[in-house]
């Protein structure tokens, strides 16, 4: 499938589970089109790439393994989404993948996401964190924070000092969050 048929496709994609489960079961069928449809997510000014998005968010978590060959090309270009629909996916799948790599469990992740993949998330969630996002995508990267704290020792004491400082003046879901999250990383410093 070419890069315009594709395109087309994507018309078709909403956000109802329906049709994104029945795309995403196209390109886990057809990993060849994992390139596309990054190649469309990645088509940031455009509003259809936040459909490519949902639809990529959808492949990560059916099948996180088959975006591993394009952790790449996942994680140059991430910081570069910036529409508020697409933005939410892409962050998502970072905590797909930091889930999946601090896992106890032996899987694919540990091999395939590098050290500098994971710098390059960091970088990407502290910026979600300190810029004007929504709380899905400010949730999703405290968490991805969290757990890369515990491999990068500078990242907990400045994850708290943004959720400090940010805590009077956002939602009670990023409250929620952030309350445990500081609580989980001070019983861990002691």
């Amino acid at each position: 499938m070419t890069f315009e048929q594709l395109y087309s496709e994507l018309n078709y994609v909403n956000h109802s589970r329906e049709k994104r489960n029945y795309y995403a079961k196209i390109v886990l069928n057809n990993p060849a089109l994992l390139p596309t449809l990054l190649k469309v997510v990645f088509t940031v000014d455009d509003k259809i790439s936040a459909r490519a998005a949902w639809l990529f968010e959808f492949v990560a978590r059916e099948r996180l393994d088959a975006i591993l060959p394009h952790l790449d090309v996942y994680t140059e270009h991430m910081q570069t989404v910036h529409l508020d629909p697409a933005v939410r996916p892409i962050a998502k799948v970072a905590e797909y993948l930091i889930e999946a790599y601090y896992h106890k469990n032996p899987n694919q992740t540990k091999e395939k996401l590098t050290k500098k993949h994971r710098e390059k998330i960091t970088e990407t969630c502290f910026d979600w964190m300190i810029t004007d996002q929504k709380v899905a995508v400010k949730a999703y990267s405290m968490r991805s924070l969290f757990l890369l704290g515990k491999e990068f020792d500078w990242i907990h004491e400045e994850l708290v000092l943004i959720l400090e400082r940010d805590y009077h003046s956002q939602s009670a879901a990023f409250k929620a969050r952030a309350r445990d999250l500081i609580k989980r990383i001070k019983k861990a410093r002691k």
